[in-house]
């Protein structure tokens, strides 16, 4: 096979040229930062000394290193801009979690979504929020006018707390904050715990805008395995030994992707080996209401000691209704209300009067009732349908939108994608899903977005020409 234009014309020298400009690129490199030695440098790219010095004398013709004789070299350009694809690895766009996000959330028509992350318009309470904002139109003038108080809606958080407690989480109104969403709540908690180069660890395969934000945030992400129980504790002890993490962030509840459950042996294992390295753990409870029995809570069995849960009405109400919530222990509760006024000012008072209006109809009840019922419907369809093509759950969900699963004779994911997306079905390869590149064959399908039949078919001409 031949070699693009550009990599066959590309000279030792252009390659440390790159190397070097993209260590500035992802601020690997910043403004004052010393180079390698000549010596080092070339020892590290595998190259001749006199390819470094030529390197480094082209670099600094383009302002981009100076030299300091006696001293070494050092990076003279401007801290670059925060790029996100930059600071990751370089991915196909389609396992590029961030090119699947902007082309699910484009509303483009033509689309089939199986890889998306949310339901689809017909299942939402319409009714019920049509009839919140009738009434919060008729009501006091400063809920459409005023910003949200520094805390959040009391009676929200009031309500929030109450219903946490079906989940075994004991805590009062005052333990909640109000965010602007569960990914706002999550980027509180990140900036009011991390410092820049601190180590999280994360599960191998996670929600894939984990990986984003903890690197927009600057911090190291570790991955640890997630079994079907939960993570591996043996990865998970030997990660907390030799990376000293200030962090892990999880889900609660049902795992995303994988639909998993944690088990409570593992739960106390886990929240052991935390209180021993002094770890906190950010609990993501975003589908706490697709389930029909509360599965384990690290918050829970921990008393909110150094677990935080974090979680929205996204995913069951509404994705417009930007709203989410933080419940921590009482001694952070000032720190992190003096953030998010730093960040976002009062926050989104309008939306929170809305969820709260909308929680408290007579209906959401049976409208969570009917959506756990047709979930569980959906899940048995789409999983025997994609067994008859060979694809195979990684495990049957107790609840919730998503099937893990895996392409038959170790079929390559991102393939597959790349060819639906030629007939406008957008999937989601496990590579999306996982840090250390090791869920090739496997993709996320949504079960709610999967009733049109053309989905199969595509899926089927999709895996017969990626084997």
């Amino acid at each position: 096979m031949l070699a693009t234009d550009e990599a066959a014309t590309e000279t030792l020298t252009d390659r440390v040229v790159r190397e070097v400009k993209q260590r500035v690129a992802q601020r690997a490199l910043t403004p004052g930062a010393r180079l390698p030695s000549i010596r080092a440098f070339a020892a590290a790219m595998k190259v001749s000394k006199s390819t470094v010095v030529e390197a480094y004398d082209r670099l600094s013709a383009e302002g981009i290193i100076t030299s300091r004789p006696g001293s070494g070299f050092y990076v003279d350009a401007p801290l670059a801009p925060l790029s996100l694809a930059d600071l990751g690895p370089k991915l196909d766009q389609e396992v590029d979690p961030l090119w699947i996000t902007r082309q699910a959330l484009g509303r483009n028509p033509a689309l089939l979504m199986p890889g998306c992350g949310w339901l689809p318009a017909s299942w939402m309470p319409q009714d019920s929020l049509r009839r919140a904002l009738r009434g919060l139109a008729r009501g006091d003038a400063l809920a459409l006018t005023d910003y949200g108080t520094p805390q959040g809606l009391p009676a929200l958080r009031q309500l929030l707390a109450r219903r946490i407690a079906g989940q075994g989480i004991e805590a009062t109104a005052d333990q909640v904050i109000l965010t602007e969403s569960g990914t706002q709540a999550l980027d509180l908690a990140c900036r009011f715990l991390l410092e820049p180069g601190d180590t999280v660890l994360v599960d191998d395969p996670c929600y894939f805008n984990f990986h984003a934000l903890l690197r927009a945030h600057r911090a190291k992400v570790v991955p640890v395995p997630y079994t079907a129980q939960g993570p591996d504790l043996d990865r998970f002890e030997r990660a907390l030994a030799e990376h000293r993490p200030r962090l892990y962030v999880t889900n609660a509840g049902i795992h995303n992707p994988t639909g998993a459950t944690l088990s409570p042996i593992v739960a106390h294992r886990l929240l052991k080996l935390a209180e021993r390295a002094d770890l906190t753990i950010v609990e993501d409870d975003i589908f706490a209401d697709f389930e029909d029995e509360a599965s384990p809570r690290l918050a829970a069995f921990d008393g909110l000691q150094r677990v935080m849960s974090c979680g929205s009405f996204s995913k069951t109400l509404s994705a417009g209704l930007r709203c989410g919530y933080l419940v921590v222990k009482p001694a952070w509760i000032q720190g992190l209300t003096d953030l998010k006024v730093a960040t976002s000012f009062g926050g989104a008072g309008l939306a929170a009067e809305l969820v709260h209006a909308a929680l408290t109809d007579g209906g959401y009840r049976r409208h969570v009732a009917a959506l756990r019922s047709r979930l569980a419907k959906a899940r048995a369809e789409t999983s025997d349908k994609l067994r008859d093509l060979g694809v195979m759950p990684w495990l049957e969900p107790r609840a919730g939108m998503f099937l893990w699963c895996r392409l038959p004779g170790e079929i390559d994911a991102a393939a597959v994608a790349r060819r639906a997306l030629v007939d406008n079905v957008v999937l989601a390869p496990g590579n999306a899903f996982s840090l250390s590149q090791t869920a090739r064959s496997h993709l996320r399908f949504n079960v709610a977005q999967c009733a049109d039949p053309r989905i199969f078919a595509v899926l089927r001409k999709a895996i017969r020409a990626a084997a």
